[in-house]
């Protein structure tokens, strides 16, 4: 370890969180595709859908007050990979579309930090139709100093009181990964925990990755009465943890506050707030807080404190909506800062409906059961799963393999569902380059259906076609064979034997042919 004695820091304004900047402006889309940045929680068709139908409750509520004119605005803080994005708004699409109501239009705002992740969503073939369509743009957003939001795709500046509409803010992943203060409550006093971070030597030279995986913090308990004054600005929140809280560490969101306090003003007629992440709403859940210990995952993350956020925005004249049960994994609100929110019933029917009685979170928990019941379920069991989670790729495959199992006993019509599967969540997937390929997968389940034309749907899309093996090379050339195309059978069955000259399958088929 380092001998030298380490510096000690605000907890907000520790080397940390410029460790974790760094790390999203050197990785940027990387982040993902690696897997080291956790998505799949807060960026499957569950959440998606969810999200996609309270946005449609919101467009709803608002022209039922008669204003349908101007655009809604549609912001998604630190959107990441683009895949939650790509989803919600493929979703809302067909909810417009099906309902056919006179709804006001929307267009969606994806921001991040790092440049590099705007150049990626800029050119995937999944954002680019909704780009082209103009609903959707980019922009780069600072959560600690962000004012206005300057669009890339259509060059407008958005500035303060320039919405006529209500922002809709989602904020997924987002406060538990922004500079918090760090405050220990004890018989009834405010203490502000500083930190020191102990690194070894070598780990210095690293990457920003290295070192916050390396990083052990250290704290420090200084009286801090400052809280406490009538003059600090979330002051009836300090004397509620003072007076409810004993031997209690807290972490104090006030850039996460003062980011919705910015966005807020960028309309003149308030916001509303979709938020998922790990951090609990009530008061008791901070009851003998430990100190925070850093979940590192390439970046870090810490819990968010959504009851000083509920609390400051209620007493804003917001109304929020949390689930009336406990957590497990993902803690999913909707904060109405709205003037009469109560009025806005479809926004709060549709939190009800696809949060509160069966949302994200619970789906979630059903699906580690699922991934451990999965050799023993039969095909109607697998596939109203899938179902339910939005053809959910993920879920599809893991699955395959028990699939591939229950084929032979599996009947016409049941095939044919679970094509029609494929298809429907191929609309919905975003690629991105992850392992293993969704489409191969997909090609081969079909090949043993002897669904051969939809198959080659899915192998014509493989990512690595011309690096494809001699077995996936045959596939091909035996499906081209099925359908009646021989030329390309022929093609393909010649390039399997260019890699295997004795590859036995290739060589029977060229010989039919």
């Amino acid at each position: 370890m380092n001998h030298n004695e380490p510096s000690k820091y605000r907890f907000s304004e520790a080397p940390i969180w410029e460790l974790q900047r760094a790390y999203y402006e050197e990785q940027g889309i990387r982040a993902w595709q690696s897997e080291e940045v956790p998505q799949y929680i807060t960026s499957n068709p569950m959440i998606a859908t969810a999200y996609a139908e309270i946005i449609f409750g919101f467009l709803q509520d608002r022209a039922r007050l008669g204003l349908t004119s101007a655009p809604v605005t549609i912001v998604e803080l630190g959107a990441g990979s683009g895949r939650l994005a790509c989803q919600v708004l493929k979703e809302l699409c067909e909810l417009k579309d099906y309902a056919g109501l006179p709804l006001p239009p929307f267009r969606y705002v994806m921001t991040d930090l790092a440049i590099r992740n705007i150049s990626y969503w800029q050119q995937h073939e999944s954002l680019v139709p909704y780009v082209e369509q103009g609903i959707l743009d980019f922009a780069q957003f600072d959560a600690v100093s962000g004012t206005d939001l300057h669009l890339t795709q259509s060059g407008e500046r958005i500035g303060p009181a320039e919405l006529e509409q209500p922002l809709l803010i989602i904020a997924n992943y987002f406060f538990d990964s922004i500079p918090q203060e760090l405050l220990y409550v004890d018989e009834g006093r405010i203490f502000e925990c500083d930190v020191s971070l102990h690194v070894p030597d070598e780990a210095t030279k690293q990457t920003p990755s290295d070192v916050l995986e390396t990083i052990i913090p250290e704290y420090h308990y200084r009286r801090a009465a400052e809280y406490e004054q009538e003059s600090y600005p979330y002051h009836s929140l300090i004397e509620l943890y003072m007076d409810k809280l004993e031997d209690s560490h807290v972490l104090l969101p006030v850039v996460g506050l003062a980011c919705l306090e910015r966005l807020g003003q960028l309309s003149r007629a308030g916001f509303c707030l979709l938020t998922a992440d790990k951090g609990d709403h009530r008061l008791e859940s901070w009851e003998f807080a430990e100190p925070p210990k850093l979940i590192h995952h390439g970046s870090f993350s810490l819990e968010a404190n959504y009851h000083a956020i509920q609390y400051v925005c209620e007493h804003k004249g917001a109304l929020t909506l949390f689930t009336t049960h406990q957590y497990n994994n993902l803690n999913v609100g909707c904060i109405l800062m709205l003037q009469e929110p109560i009025n806005y019933a479809h926004t709060r029917l549709a939190y009800r409906r696809f949060v509160d009685r069966f949302g994200p979170d619970d789906f979630f928990s059903l699906k580690a059961w699922f991934e451990e019941q999965t050799s023993v379920m039969e095909l109607p069991q697998l596939h109203a799963f899938w179902r339910l989670s939005g053809y959910d790729a993920q879920l599809f495959l893991h699955s395959t393999e028990r699939i591939e199992e229950l084929l032979p006993t599996c009947s016409e019509q049941a095939m044919k569902d679970i094509c029609h599967g494929m298809h429907t969540m191929w609309k919905s997937y975003y690629p991105m380059e992850e392992k293993p390929d969704l489409a191969l997968a997909c090609g081969r389940l079909l090949v043993q259906m002897d669904l051969f034309e939809d198959a080659l749907v899915f192998f014509e899309r493989l990512r690595y076609v011309d690096d494809a093996d001699s077995h996936i090379l045959y596939t091909m050339a035996l499906c081209y064979y099925e359908v009646g195309k021989e030329a390309a059978a022929r093609n393909y069955a010649y390039r399997a034997t260019a890699l295997e000259p004795d590859h036995e399958g290739a060589l029977a088929l060229l010989d039919l042919l």
